[in-house]
């Protein structure tokens, strides 16, 4: 598989729409096709909720082995839709998307294809918002279409490739680089690797993060992330400087998973203010 270093945003075949939610296959710039779904704003001001900002779009990159109906994403997708409009899309290799999981590399592609779709419904403003694998690609897109994302949230993430500081971490290398563990990732966890490895090596999260400026960039992680230790997030902070938030959530694990509706709350507010 090759690395992404620069590439044109494919052109959406959706028309504009008002009502949702409603699903769409998208298809990347290297011809992939990609499920998506949008789910409009829905604030609940007049019970005394938040007022919403229907003209801001929040796109959700899941983790590695999720999807777009993953339960923990379309819990995400409901406190987000009271602030903002929510596009999700499943991953290459995930859900009903084509394809084979690069984990992380040309992933880039498939969040550019939902970015654009997500403007071309009539958003006049995206915010990029990852988890784990996905926290890592919403980084590097924020640093290759620096006109992609106009803030970017990343929850999670790996600051480096190639971590294998945890045994979460070592059992992930196992299922993707053994023919035996990709066999597991396909019938166990419905993911399709791919068998290549990276050639050459992306651009790494840290890499990534100190090339987002000018967006404004929240790192979210928990300080009981069984796959990441704190000092990935603190990295990420150090590289991004003085545009990057970094929000060390106590008690909290990992990814969506983790993510319980206090914080993507908290998540969704920063998004429509940033």
């Amino acid at each position: 598989m090759s690395s992404v270093s620069e590439g044109r945003i494919p052109d959406s075949p959706v028309r504009s729409v008002t009502r949702g939610p409603v699903r769409a296959a998208l298809r990347a710039d290297d011809g992939t096709w990609i499920e998506a779904v949008y789910d409009p704003c829905t604030p609940d001001d007049g019970a005394g909720g938040p007022a919403g900002d229907p003209g801001t779009v929040i796109v959700v990159a899941h983790g590695f082995t999720g999807s777009a109906d993953r339960p923990a994403v379309r819990r995400a997708v409901r406190v987000f839709s009271r602030y903002a409009a929510v596009v999700t899309f499943s991953f290459r290799g995930h859900g009903r998307s084509g394809g084979l999981s690069t984990v992380g590399d040309r992933e880039v592609l498939d969040l550019a294809a939902a970015v654009d779709w997500a403007r071309s419904l009539g958003h006049r403003r995206v915010v990029t918002a990852g988890f784990s694998m996905g926290g890592s690609v919403v980084l590097r897109h924020g640093a290759l279409y620096p006109a992609g994302a106009d803030a970017v949230v990343s929850v999670s993430a790996p600051a480096r490739w190639y971590y294998r500081g945890t045994a979460p971490m070592r059992r992930l290398h196992w299922m993707v680089t053994r023919p035996a563990g990709r066999l597991v990732g396909r019938y166990g966890f419905r993911t399709r690797v791919h068998h290549r490895a990276w050639d050459p090596v992306p651009l790494s999260p840290v890499g990534a993060a100190a090339r987002i400026a000018p967006a404004p960039l929240l790192i979210v992680h928990g300080d009981r992330d069984p796959y990441f230790p704190l000092d990935h997030p603190r990295m990420l902070a150090a590289a991004a400087g003085d545009a990057a938030e970094l929000w060390l959530e106590r008690g909290m694990g990992h990814a969506e998973n983790a993510a319980d509706e206090t914080l993507l709350t908290r998540i969704a507010g920063w998004a429509v203010r940033a």
